[in-house]
């Protein structure tokens, strides 16, 4: 398949699929492009681990990530106690993902034309550099609402190229016989990360304040980076196409809308960014209010989301035969809203935890379900801009749910945001799924 070749044709050369042994099976005429079924390989929990850069990949983003959730927990507590505003909260997760609504899909056809591990590189490196920053502004104690504001839309900016690089490049270290494995322990790997660093970045909180969860946010970064430069990668140079980068882009668009799995998929992505997970953005407030405890119990309800996150992991990891990926991606579409409902008006901690860890759970598996159905399901081609609108779908569309509910919050109260937004991701999920029927008979 040469690099000129429009996108039609290779819509067309996708569709052509085979049965044998139950399996489904896309070809095209690049060899490499054949979805994985169930292989030898993928019937072991842990398969992907067998190859050293993952390994070091797995570590280093495990590390990187608590840090991560340390600072997600420590700035969302420190907007509100300088704001004391829901909707503040919604403000700075707006921020945080708008530029995923604009750059992200340029950035998908930037990871399809550069090594995958020089881009992480540098996003895992900027993304530290902005940590530092706000710790140093809040050690200095003249941090304010707005450089956060700002700070969150520069580590949007920086994740609007990193998070479709990462989902491309596991392929790259696992190969698609391990790819389905591989990204089932990813999932594992960014969920335990979701409870340690929220238990870890609640108590710190509480002890030590938020500059230290930022600077320990920071220095984590520097696992991931040295893991990175310690992976024996063969680097593939991508072909350089005739076409101009806009026309790259709308040919990775068209892909994807001329087959209705892949369009049901992103639908059903942005439903949930949009409707589904947006609760999460005025956690602290919720805590606060309706709950009434402190940080330290803010970390708990994150964590208890994590291990049900972890657990969901391990049950994909785990699973054997095929024809289940679909079944389950509709399950927790449908499921998931339900208990968030029910989550909004509950104020008793330990029936919270217990709801938040159904929560994780949800979350876990539909985002699991969607990242694998479509990574095995594109052309390595055109992997970088297939992944890029998923991660639109994801994050670029998020700012719009982050702000609506801290509007509604402050509106109609946080437990009527939250039930009305669960009932939209519900009814909006069951119409994408009765549009695009085949979803739930994916493999």
């Amino acid at each position: 398949m040469t690099p000129g070749t429009d996108a039609d044709g290779i819509c067309e050369q996708v569709r052509n699929r085979e049965i044998q042994a139950g399996v489904k099976e896309r070809i095209s005429s690049n060899e490499s492009y054949v979805a994985v079924a169930a292989t030898p390989a993928e019937r072991s929990a842990f398969a992907a681990l067998r190859h050293r850069n993952f390994q070091l990949y797995f570590g280093g983003q495990l590390i990187s990530n608590a840090g991560t959730w340390m600072q997600v927990i420590a700035q969302g507590w420190l907007v509100y106690q300088l704001t004391h505003s829901d909707l503040a909260l919604g403000i700075v997760g707006f921020a945080a993902a708008l530029p995923a609504l604009v750059v992200t899909p340029w950035g998908g056809v930037i990871v399809d034309l550069v090594p995958k591990r020089t881009l992480l590189i540098l996003t895992q490196s900027g993304a530290m550099i902005l940590a530092f920053i706000l710790a140093a502004l809040t050690f200095t104690q003249v941090v304010q609402e707005w450089h956060i504001v700002l700070l969150a839309a520069g580590l949007g900016l920086v994740n609007s190229f990193d998070a479709p690089g990462r989902q491309a490049f596991v392929v790259e270290m696992v190969g698609r016989e391990d790819l389905p494995n591989g990204i089932a322990l990813n999932s594992l790997m960014f969920n335990s990360a979701r409870v340690i660093g929220p238990a870890m970045g609640g108590l710190l909180l509480a002890l030590v304040g938020a500059g230290w969860c930022f600077t320990i946010n920071g220095l984590s970064f520097l696992a991931v980076i040295v893991g990175l430069w310690a992976m024996q990668i063969k680097v593939k140079v991508p072909e350089r196409s005739q076409e101009s980068t806009l026309t790259q882009l709308v040919n990775g668009i068209r892909y994807v809308s001329g087959q209705s799995d892949l369009a049901g998929l992103l639908l059903l992505s942005l439903v949930f960014s949009v409707f589904g997970i947006s609760y999460a953005t005025v956690m602290p407030a919720f805590v606060e209010q309706v709950l009434q405890q402190g940080p330290l119990a803010y970390g708990w309800v994150t964590a208890a989301t994590g291990i049900g996150a972890v657990t969901g992991a391990i049950l994909i990891a785990n699973h054997r035969g095929t024809d289940w990926r679909g079944k389950w991606l509709v399950a927790t579409s449908l499921g998931f809203p339900v208990v968030l409902a029910i989550f909004s008006f509950v104020a008793y901690l330990p029936a919270s935890l217990g709801l938040a860890f159904g929560l994780g759970l949800g979350f876990m598996v539909q985002f699991a379900m969607l990242n694998t159905l479509l990574q095995t399901r594109v052309d390595d081609r055109l992997r970088g801009r297939v992944m890029a609108l998923y991660t639109l779908t994801f994050i670029g569309f998020a700012p719009f749910g982050n702000l609506g509910v801290g509007v509604l919050s402050e509106r109609i109260g946080l437990s009527y945001a939250m039930s009305l937004f669960a009932l939209i991701s519900l009814l909006l999920s069951i119409w994408v799924l009765r549009k695009v029927p085949e979803i739930a008979k994916l493999p």
